[in-house]
């Protein structure tokens, strides 16, 4: 399914190479689930979720190969446990916006999830990018404190203006942050999202999602109104459209979506076809126009089960020798 919308105006915030992790043990991860409010637990057998999974993976490859992105697919470890490595944009994100890093990696909450860091064994499927280990910001020091940021779960780029939203909750700490933007550059927008039950969700781009001119954003999830009114001001003032969501869509996943490009620099929206159902007429309308497409994909069985959707299948990578 394919639906036409608009052409990319910022390339800084958005690429046409993605990393992508094969869920090779895939299957409901007792570690997060205390924090993950939609993951859910199945009475499949563990070979049924974990060939779901990877059938419902190789068809996002493919639908954003046929879509003119290039996909890096790097297996994950079998040596160890890793039920959510599907999920790498967690632990590592590429960046060409900030002048002294070209990487940062993460600390992660769950430590099955720590586990799923393949820093070496991603630098040789991009061999083009070339790593220097001095430009590789490494966060991953503060798990010894208890202390987390989970990459673009936590943290919401408008890499155009470097400036980055995130919520505060288990996964997403404010010391974590301050140290990260003191590193790079970046200028915090910080604020609390809750659920219908007032439980913090558990990652930021579950709430938001920021393209080229446009972010998908649950305002109502914003309880406290100087934060909800400091959000909505910090969007308009980046001259970014915003569509507002509900919490029963901010459930179906639809803030956690991707705008990507093609090879041909024409822009394309990724998400979950939960989230694309969940949508309404105008809402697509507004995310629409003649140009480039939407691309929904069928991903339920890593949505329940893993508790994330498509924005979370894809760490994009940025370097300045693409």
């Amino acid at each position: 399914m394919v639906i036409e919308t608009k052409l990319s105006t910022k390339p800084v915030q958005v690429t046409n190479t993605l990393l992508m992790i094969s869920p090779d043990q895939f299957g409901f991860n007792d570690q997060t689930a205390s924090t993950n409010t939609f993951q859910n637990g199945t009475s499949e057998t563990t070979i049924a979720v974990k060939d779901k999974a990877l059938a419902e993976f190789n068809n996002v490859v493919t639908a954003l190969s046929d879509n003119g992105m290039q996909v890096i697919v790097c297996p994950s470890r079998t040596d160890v446990s890793t039920p959510d490595a599907v999920f790498p944009n967690n632990w590592i994100s590429f960046h060409k916006e900030i002048p002294n890093f070209d990487v940062v990696l993460y600390p992660m909450l769950a430590p099955n999830r720590r586990a799923e860091r393949q820093f070496e064994k991603v630098k040789s499927l991009i061999p083009w990018m070339d790593i220097d280990p001095e430009r590789v910001l490494d966060l991953t020091r503060f798990e010894n404190s208890g202390q987390f940021l989970e990459g673009t779960g936590s943290l919401v780029f408008d890499r155009a203006n470097k400036v980055v939203f995130a919520h505060e909750s288990p996964r997403t700490s404010y010391n974590v942050l301050d140290a990260f933007c003191e590193q790079t550059g970046y200028r915090p927008v910080k604020f609390h999202a809750s659920d219908k039950e007032g439980r913090p969700i558990y990652h930021t781009n579950v709430v938001m999602s920021i393209g080229s001119g446009f972010s998908v954003v649950c305002l109502e999830s914003i309880t406290d109104r100087k934060e909800r009114k400091n959000v909505e001001f910090n969007l308009k003032d980046l001259g970014l459209d915003i569509i507002d969501i509900s919490l029963d869509q901010l459930n179906s996943f639809c803030a956690n979506v991707l705008e990507v490009k093609s090879s041909s620099n024409q822009s394309h929206i990724l998400m979950s076809v939960t989230a694309y159902d969940a949508f309404t007429q105008k809402q697509r309308r507004q995310l629409m126009t003649p140009v480039g497409k939407l691309i929904p994909v069928d991903i339920e069985t890593i949505e329940k089960v893993g508790g994330g959707s498509a924005r979370c299948m894809v760490a994009e990578v940025f370097t300045n020798k693409q």
